[in-house]
């Protein structure tokens, strides 16, 4: 461990942020590969890197979720959704605000958001801001699980932050964009729980 408690790597996984590098970290899920979308052309090295197609969206990742509604616009059953999961392994896409111009691909109007369970990612979401997080894997391969097995993938391609394996499944993508609520990815929470949490909901709650 690092200084206060920080795991081995803690600055210079900040350090690297701040330089538009890419950065491998735990999750909650699996092991993600994040930068900066503030910085110009972080995300574009993130796209190229993994191999991903910029019509898929990079979803944002936050220490504390009750700052995703600085970046999105808040939905009342998304913020019921984020009160019920976060932080955890659920992933809401909503509009975006308008002043939030991240380079993301996908649709440049809607953001992805989740608040993640896991310690150390945490802890580098709370000091680095929030962060554009992809899975760590070349695009259609599987996810990396732990430290080693993203260093055997990237190489010195990317930093990695060790915080042990990530042993959890991805998360769920609920979509509260146009009618209604669409997933777009089941994951660790099953989407018919999330409707029953949903249908509880009163006229305004939220």
């Amino acid at each position: 461990m690092g200084a206060a408690g920080e795991p081995d790597g803690f600055e210079e996984a900040l350090v690297a942020l701040r330089a538009g590098q890419v950065v491998a970290l735990p999750t909650d899920t699996v092991y993600g590969l994040a930068v900066d979308p503030r910085l110009e052309g972080a995300t574009a090295e993130l796209f190229r890197l993994k191999g991903r197609p910029e019509t898929f969206a990079l979803p944002v990742l936050l220490g504390d979720g009750a700052d995703a509604w600085q970046l999105g616009v808040p939905d009342r059953r998304a913020v019921a959704l984020a009160a019920r999961y976060w932080p955890g392994a659920l992933t809401i896409v909503v509009f975006r605000q308008p002043a939030v111009g991240f380079d993301l691909g996908g649709d440049p109007v809607t953001i992805g958001l989740r608040c993640p369970a896991d310690a150390t990612a945490r802890r580098l979401l709370s000091a680095s801001g929030p962060l554009a997080v992809t899975s760590a894997n070349a695009h259609g391969a599987a996810p990396c699980r732990s430290a080693e097995e993203v260093r055997r993938v990237f190489g010195a391609g990317v930093h990695v932050l060790d915080g042990g394996p990530s042993v959890g499944q991805p998360s769920t993508v609920v979509s509260f964009v146009g009618d209604g609520v669409a997933c777009l990815r089941q994951g660790s929470i099953p989407m018919g729980e999330i409707d029953e949490v949903l249908a509880s909901l009163s006229p305004g709650e939220g």
